[in-house]
């Protein structure tokens, strides 16, 4: 899952969510460094993403930008997964209740900043006055969702190709995030509660 259902998994959560968000970017003991509820958004993050891996519908997914991308299937898969989500009517009302999402996840945000670990703090302007989680409901923010991981990843090329895959597959993968995603979000709600119990 990538940055928009990390968001959304936090359940408004200001602490979980700063956690959640910047987990990717906190290494080692160094989790160890930030108050507890934060530290839960962290475990929250690792816990998401061991369960999306492992999860039929993300090897699916992944399959189909395997043989182009090896390991980084799942991390394409990720993205995708966003796409949908920011399209499920069941989530988001409509466009405008995704996009008073994305600011109010900002605004909690900034007010976690002190916490940001270096990269990520270089990271959320750009974040933020594009509005990649609000950009995620379109294909071309996709595309530059796709772009952006083949610029951090040495070992991916081109993502033009991840593109045209993820344009001929959509309705396979609509299938997989419609299969997935309430399990995902149930297993979130009570990971959440147990990492919240001090």
């Amino acid at each position: 899952m990538n940055y928009l259902a990390h968001a959304y998994l936090s359940f408004e959560h200001k602490d979980v969510l700063a956690g959640n968000m910047t987990s990717d970017f906190i290494k080692g003991k160094k989790q160890f460094d930030y108050p507890e509820d934060i530290l839960a958004g962290i475990k929250l993050h690792r816990a998401i993403d061991q369960f999306t891996d492992e999860h039929a519908a993300t090897k699916k997914m992944a399959a189909v930008f395997k043989p182009h991308y090896r390991l980084y299937g799942g991390a394409f898969a990720d993205v995708v997964y966003d796409h949908f989500l920011a399209n499920d009517p069941a989530q988001f009302a409509s466009p405008r209740h995704l996009l008073e999402f994305t600011i109010q996840t900002y605004s909690r945000l900034k007010e976690r900043e002190q916490w940001f670990p270096a990269p990520f703090a270089a990271m959320f302007p750009y974040m933020q006055s594009q509005n990649w989680l609000y950009n995620y409901q379109y294909d071309s923010g996709i595309q530059k969702s796709f772009q952006g991981l083949a610029r951090r990843a040495a070992y991916i090329p081109e993502s033009d190709t991840a593109f045209e895959l993820f344009l001929q597959n959509k309705e396979l993968f609509r299938e997989q995030y419609n299969i997935f995603f309430h399990s995902v979000k149930s297993f979130a709600a009570y990971t959440m509660a147990q990492l919240l119990k001090h």
